[in-house]
């Protein structure tokens, strides 16, 4: 068997061209490379006879040919905080959702709540020439905000609007929804409200919806009774620690709100393994609205948040380009489910 190295012209099968896929394809050459990226001017007709060709042919396009000529790419740009949170899963599912059919494709980058990793991300995926870039937060480092403005691009901050945008942005007040939380508890009859959280100081939307919460509570003449907060990641082991801590020092809470769901699932499973009625007792309430808070052997509070549409949104605002009159600002205030 011959080696790649060995092979000779006559050896190599010819590769499929733009030509032969507009041959096959009863249309132009330009046509076909326009169906091929997806463009909004080319019928959905032609688009399959097109791509059903190329794939007969067996053809790939060559984007990086296509990046020189236009200075961009058909990148999209996807900087989140992390991977193991579900939440950003979704957000990404989101944005696969409203990518696909339009030519261009996603790409990601993870910055685990360190803004110098997030600053090296974001200046790589520039490095690219994507066609948009979507980030997380609206609290970048100076450093990193120069980045973004210098950028000829679509930039679209999600997941807050609590701040000062850079361009377009996409999500929810995270302020206003541990108000929103903090009076919907009030509403419920608690009185004794604890607080469990994580990484404040690092997750600046956490660290939001807490300031949120506890003045909302002010606001009715209540203060937390007590509170525990740590520098580990957010995890329901370390939500359950956190609780069995905080329950120890204030047994008669009859409410804590934790930083997220997966908090909110270890302040359960302590509750469980102590005898305290949850809700009954203690009610136990949430962030994020995540799959799981169903399945749940007892109900808890939480805060809906829509991820998927952010995702989806945010992908939309970047194929519609900078345009005067453009919509910029998107709202998805989260839904109370108190259980």
């Amino acid at each position: 068997m011959k080696k790649p190295s060995d092979r000779t012209a006559s050896d190599t099968v010819r590769r499929a061209t733009l030509e032969d896929v507009a041959r096959l394809a009863g249309v132009s050459k330009m046509t076909a490379s326009r169906a091929l990226r997806g463009a909004a001017d080319v019928s959905k007709t032609s688009i399959e006879k097109v791509q059903v060709a190329a794939a007969h042919v067996g053809y790939v396009g060559n984007n990086l040919a296509l990046s020189l000529s236009a200075q961009q790419t058909n990148l999209i740009g996807v900087v989140i905080p992390s991977l193991t949170n579900i939440v950003f899963a979704e957000v990404l599912s989101g944005v696969a959702d409203a990518v696909e059919g339009t030519g261009r494709q996603s790409v990601f980058g993870v910055t685990d709540y360190d803004p110098d990793k997030e600053y090296q991300a974001i200046r790589n995926m520039l490095s690219w020439r994507p066609a948009g870039l979507i980030v997380t937060g609206l609290d970048q480092p100076d450093k990193t905000r120069r980045l973004l403005e210098a950028a000829d691009i679509p930039i679209v901050q999600i997941m807050d609007l609590d701040g000062d945008p850079i361009d377009a942005v996409v999500g929810l007040s995270q302020t206003r929804a541990g108000a929103d939380m903090a009076l919907a508890l009030i509403t419920a009859g608690r009185r004794k409200i604890g607080y469990v959280g994580c990484s404040l100081n690092r997750d600046t939307r956490a660290y939001k919806r807490r300031a949120g919460f506890v003045e909302a509570l002010d606001q009715n003449g209540l203060t937390l009774v007590g509170e525990r907060c740590s520098d580990a990641p957010s995890t329901a082991q370390e939500g359950r620690a956190l609780t069995a801590d905080l329950l120890g020092q204030f047994p008669d809470l009859d409410c804590i709100y934790f930083s997220n769901d997966d908090m909110a699932m270890g302040g359960v499973f302590h509750c469980m393994s102590a005898g305290i009625q949850v809700p009954d007792s203690i009610m136990i309430a949430g962030f994020n609205g995540l799959d799981f808070v169903d399945s749940l052997p007892v109900k808890i509070a939480t805060s809906r948040t829509q991820r998927r549409e952010i995702g989806r949104r945010a992908v939309q605002i970047i194929n519609d380009g900078v345009a005067d009159g453009v919509q910029r600002s998107f709202d998805f205030p989260p839904m109370i489910d108190l259980g």
